[in-house]
């Protein structure tokens, strides 16, 4: 990291303590000082509890296969926070990070971390003469700091399930009213399957604002596309839902085949192999509905080179905030080891290791290097090693297995 890009983001981290603050208030005057830059691109605006961001990877790849300038906004980030505001695939560069950072924290001193930095990336599109832009929500949708841009091109709602519930609400109901703020007069929206109570407050969304309702079925073949099998089992919803947002845009089958193929979403779903035999897969499940995605996909009949739970280590932390007991009882069915670490942030914002160890009968690493190499050892070189639980998590050990620089973390 250059200095310049450290000494900013010290001063962008100090905003943290400020919170979320829901409410646009704030985001629209500072969008309107600084030339209201979010009306400078048609958008895709993509909700949900899980699966948001890999749905977002696959629309701006397939922008980019049509030849479009794309923007690709998402968070939180991985291992470097350049990779938050993408254009064209490619995170930002760090001086023009630096300079717009700054410019929206001079001039608009009083919005928070998550709103300095989605107006930073608004900028960014502008400047790039963006033709696309995909933005991921932050949290919730009707009060996120994404939601002051016009009425986008496609409203996307993957998928409504419990998490975030001291925010967004303790029902179903509440949290897919809270999602489906994103849905503006005329735009198509495309709904993953949903809970008939999210379902109901989605239609009614759509009824009252004048918008259309596109609800996923099959979507149409993909003439061409050489899907790999295991990745396609891992991404089919999110994949279809993708699919369907690209129909709804206009875009030829053969381009949504391309984008499709093209398409990188790191620590999600994710195969690494290292060795050229040890296979490790990294998932950013945060929370028991994305542990039950991830349970399936580790089943043997899915994931062929595994045959059975004794071959699988499990690595896994955890934020205190969330229900990480019904994650771990629910990934115990396919991992038979179990391994418990720390994410890489402050001991009051994660789950003890040793807590969990005692409540699953696991074993506790000092820190994510043991972790993996403890796992490693469980399994041998023909197991899998299954990294998840904290997205913080599998951004340290994604930096670890492919040696790659790390900024440090945040807890957003």
């Amino acid at each position: 990291m250059s200095e310049p890009l450290e000494t900013t983001l010290k001063r962008l981290y100090g905003l943290i303590p400020r919170g979320k603050e829901l409410g646009l208030e704030r985001m629209e005057a500072a969008c309107a000082k600084l030339g209201n830059p979010e009306r400078s691109f048609a958008a895709v605006h993509v909700a949900g509890t899980n699966g948001k961001g890999t749905v977002s990877a696959f629309l701006a790849s397939i922008g980019r296969a049509q030849g479009k300038t794309v923007g690709l906004y998402t968070s939180p980030h991985l291992i470097r926070f350049a990779e938050r505001i993408q254009i064209n695939g490619a995170p930002l560069e760090d001086d023009a990070l630096v300079r717009l950072l700054n410019r929206v924290m001079d001039e608009a001193p009083d919005l928070t971390f998550f709103e300095t930095t989605t107006l930073a990336a608004f900028l960014a599109f502008q400047e790039a003469k963006v033709e696309l832009a995909v933005l991921e929500v932050g949290l919730g949708g009707r009060l996120d700091a994404t939601n002051v841009i016009p009425p986008p091109r496609v409203a996307v709602i993957t998928r409504v399930a419990f998490d975030h519930m001291d925010e967004l609400g303790d029902s179903l109901s509440k949290i897919a009213t809270e999602k489906a703020g994103i849905i503006k007069k005329g735009s198509t929206v495309v709904v993953g399957k949903l809970h008939p109570d999210a379902r109901d407050v989605v239609e009614r969304r759509v009824a009252q604002v004048g918008a259309h309702l596109v609800a996923l079925g099959s979507p149409e073949p993909i003439p061409g596309a050489a899907l790999a099998y295991p990745r396609f089992a891992m991404f089919g919803s999110n994949l279809a839902v993708a699919v369907t947002a690209a129909q709804e845009l206009g875009v030829p089958p053969r381009t949504i085949a391309d984008g499709i193929e093209a398409a990188q979403w790191p620590g999600r779903n994710e195969l690494l192999h290292r060795s050229g035999q040890e296979l490790t897969l990294l998932d950013c499940a945060h929370n028991p509905d994305g542990t039950v995605a991830l349970s399936h996909v580790l089943d043997p009949s899915i994931l062929g080179e595994i045959e059975s739970r004794r071959d699988v280590a499990l690595v896994f932390g955890a934020l205190k905030r969330k229900s990480w007991k019904a994650m771990v009882r629910r990934l115990d069915q396919v991992a038979a080891h179990k391994i418990f670490v720390a994410p890489p942030l402050s001991a009051d914002k994660v789950v003890d290791p040793a807590e969990m160890a005692a409540a699953f009968s696991g074993t506790v690493a000092k820190d994510v290097a043991e972790a993996l190499s403890t796992a490693r050892a469980r399994v041998g070189q023909s197991g899998l090693v299954v990294v998840t639980g904290s997205i913080y998590l599998v951004g340290a050990a994604r930096a670890l297995l492919l040696n790659l620089p790390a900024d440090p973390p945040v807890d957003m």
